[in-house]
């Protein structure tokens, strides 16, 4: 499993149109790291086994960035154009448009993919604290999924699959799994976008419920798909795909964002062993809207056949399948299946007790608590509420809302500030990560990707295929004993490959 996160970037004094050169420069004040390589990158080649012609892109990013192009500095070269690289903890830092993005190593447990996310976090605020420190503005980071002006970024989560599973029954599968579970992992959000009915939303679960309306395809920047098609299994791609979720919102709740990870993560096992979905919903982009829009909390969902039946019952329907498949597993598996049972119920029968374990929910119980003392409602300045929810995903440790719940002990957390200390600079180290974190660390290395590395040594280039490994070993020619050192793989594949 992996994430991509892209945060929001507020930088004082400096317009829309130049976010872009300004979240290069962000980037640049982060760690050193090794060059991307762009060569095994296909985002056109879609998963149903066609290529796009091209990808569809939001015609106000377009706008924005014809600005920018008109009115900013010289052209860059292609070198100064991308600031994209690969960190000794086997994560990638780079900028996409105005945002800068953080994409985890591939992590096999919960605990080190949330620490992973958690170590993100601090890279980006740190390297605005850098950009901050060497040009005297203001910037603020948001780890959130809306700008509250039409435009909304994402929270990517990455999952291994196998190849043979016909896609069909995956998206008949997992659509109403995905539309429901934003009862827990949505993060709040005042208000709506794009929709006849925003004035009367006072609050809803999800950040990106209402920026959906395409059930599956390539695209990721406009018309956004509930289920994204783009095929780059990032491995071998004659047995794996790489599942490439855009519909979920951006968690600080470690709780939320774990049971995020681990149901999907079992609900796509299931898929793989056979399992199909408990219902049909009649109108998916529909449905995740309503669920997300409902004030009284009894999120209803219309089925296929006309029925309508709370969404609940819908996740718990997975749940049970997931026990029956699951139960006894191993101690993770458990967890989230616990877990999983707890918040439902908790859902049911008193969703306010879920404060310290959910997002909407925390968020929620700060904003009543704020019109409360200000004997306000809802409906009343609705800027100011807007405010306050963006104040809830601020990076800064002095200001954001959520660190306030962190700092009392009100959230659940997963991991600790070791962990996500040791994150940073490691990492995991039972994925091929760990090999791309070493080469890092120990030679000179030319660029990198998921897949490969590749390595100058003794004026040879050295090609690294990490897509065959296991557990963090390489199992490609040529063979290795047991316990060969890195140094040994590096000098052997240059001695292999100068032979062939």
């Amino acid at each position: 499993m992996g994430l991509e996160t892209e945060y929001g970037l507020f930088i004082d004094g400096i317009d829309v149109s130049d976010l872009t050169r300004e979240a290069r420069e962000v980037v640049q004040s982060g760690p050193i790291g090794a060059p991307w390589d762009y060569d095994e990158e296909s985002p056109l080649q879609d998963l149903r086994g066609f290529r796009a012609s091209r990808l569809k892109t939001n015609p106000a990013d377009d706008q924005v960035e014809r600005t920018s192009r008109s009115h900013g500095p010289r052209p860059r070269t292609p070198h100064e154009e991308h600031v994209d690289r690969v960190l000794t903890n086997g994560a990638r830092l780079y900028h996409d448009h105005g945002h800068p993005e953080y994409s985890t190593p591939e992590c096999l447990n919960l605990r080190d993919l949330i620490a992973h996310d958690r170590a993100g976090e601090r890279i980006v605020w740190t390297a605005a604290q850098n950009y901050r420190q060497r040009t005297g503005r203001t910037v603020t980071v948001y780890k959130n999924n809306t700008d509250y002006h039409g435009m909304s970024y994402g929270c990517h989560e990455n999952y291994l699959m196998q190849r043979d599973l016909p896609f069909e029954h995956l998206v008949v599968g997992l659509l109403p799994f995905l539309v429901t579970r934003i009862l827990y992992a949505g993060s709040g959000k005042v208000g709506a976008e794009g929709t006849g009915d925003r004035e009367s939303i006072g609050y809803q679960l999800s950040q990106r419920a209402d920026f959906f309306d395409e059930i599956a395809s390539v695209d990721t920047l406009h018309h956004r798909p509930l289920i994204n098609t783009r095929d780059e299994p990032h491995a071998d791609r004659h047995r794996w795909r790489r599942l490439h979720l855009i519909c979920g919102d951006a968690n600080l709740s470690e709780y939320a964002a774990a049971l995020k990870l681990g149901t999907t993560a079992l609900v796509l096992t299931m898929l793989e062993r056979g399992y199909g979905a408990p219902v049909e919903l009649k109108d998916p982009i529909e449905a995740i809207r309503r669920i997300s829009h409902d004030l009284t909390q009894c999120w209803l969902v219309e089925l296929s056949d006309g029925r309508t039946i709370p969404a609940i019952d819908i996740q718990r329907a997975y749940l049970l399948a997931a026990e029956e498949l699951f139960s006894g597993r191993d101690e993770e598996t458990g967890w989230v299946l616990r877990e999983w049972a707890a918040v439902l119920d908790d859902l049911e029968a008193n969703p306010q007790c879920l404060g310290d374990r959910l997002d909407w929910v925390a968020k929620r119980d700060m904003l009543e608590s704020f019109l409360e003392m200000e004997n306000k409602d809802w409906s009343e300045d609705a800027d100011l509420l807007r405010s306050i929810d963006l104040e809830y995903h601020n990076l800064d440790p002095e200001r954001g809302l959520f660190w306030t719940l962190r700092q009392e002990g009100t959230s659940r957390c997963l991991t600790d500030d070791g962990a996500i200390q040791a994150a940073m600079h490691s990492p995991p180290q039972d994925t091929r990560a760990f090999l791309r974190g070493l080469c890092l660390n120990r030679f000179d290395v030319k660029s990198v990707s998921w897949g490969r590395v590749l390595v100058r040594h003794r004026r040879r280039m050295v090609e690294l295929d990490l897509r065959q490994t296991v557990n963090g070993s390489l199992k490609s020619s040529p063979q290795m004993p047991a316990n060969a050192t890195l140094e040994d793989v590096i000098e052997s594949i240059a001695e292999f490959s100068s032979r062939r």
